[in-house]
């Protein structure tokens, strides 16, 4: 499947489709939205809300939260408000989730299935990686949602005239609901 993918990015290339998406690093509504990596969200989210390329940043990872203050996806949020001008932040839950009511024994049951040694999982328990809680999914969509939305908002490092929201996308219909959490001290 692999060798597909990079045969039509040869083609592409070559036919100077890429013309079309031509833009700026800089997100031309100056929002940043954090997202689920759900293949469903791909492009019904950009087409829901109305975004073509260039408008936002989009950071997606498995569930749409912030696993702790320092994770990859804390960083991308400070890199787009200090260095891309980002001046809004939404968090984009949605239904169906698989993040959701994911447990982290089972999670370790299927990478030791996949190969993964009992002596690697418990080396990391012993240099304090806590794996149940970083594997361990969430129960509500709308409590993980509002739980990311504070967690940016009070960061120490982000900067608090950023607005930052909450909402959650149904899955199929693309129908997005304000979770009434936004945090913002506004200019």
């Amino acid at each position: 499947m692999i060798d597909d993918i990079i045969k039509f990015n040869r083609e592409f290339v070559e036919s100077e489709s890429y013309k079309r998406y031509e833009t700026t690093k800089y997100p031309d509504k100056k929002i940043a939205i954090v997202t689920c990596m759900d293949t469903r969200l791909i492009e019904l989210l950009p087409a829901a809300l109305g975004l073509k390329n260039g408008d936002v940043k989009i950071i997606k990872n498995a569930g749409a939260t912030i696993t702790n203050p320092f994770d990859s996806t804390m960083r991308s949020l400070l890199v787009a408000v200090y260095e891309l001008g980002v001046e809004e932040i939404m968090v984009i839950g949605h239904t169906g989730c698989g993040v959701q009511g994911m447990n982290a024994e089972e999670m370790l049951n299927l990478m030791r299935k996949r190969g993964i040694d009992e002596e690697h999982i418990s080396l990391m328990r012993h240099c304090g990686i806590d794996l149940d809680g970083w594997l361990h999914g969430f129960t509500d969509t709308r409590d993980a949602v509002a739980e990311t939305v504070d967690l940016i908002h009070n960061h120490p490092l982000m900067a608090k005239d950023v607005r930052v929201g909450g909402y959650i996308m149904d899955s199929v219909t693309g129908l997005l609901q304000s979770l009434d959490i936004t945090k913002c001290v506004c200019k």
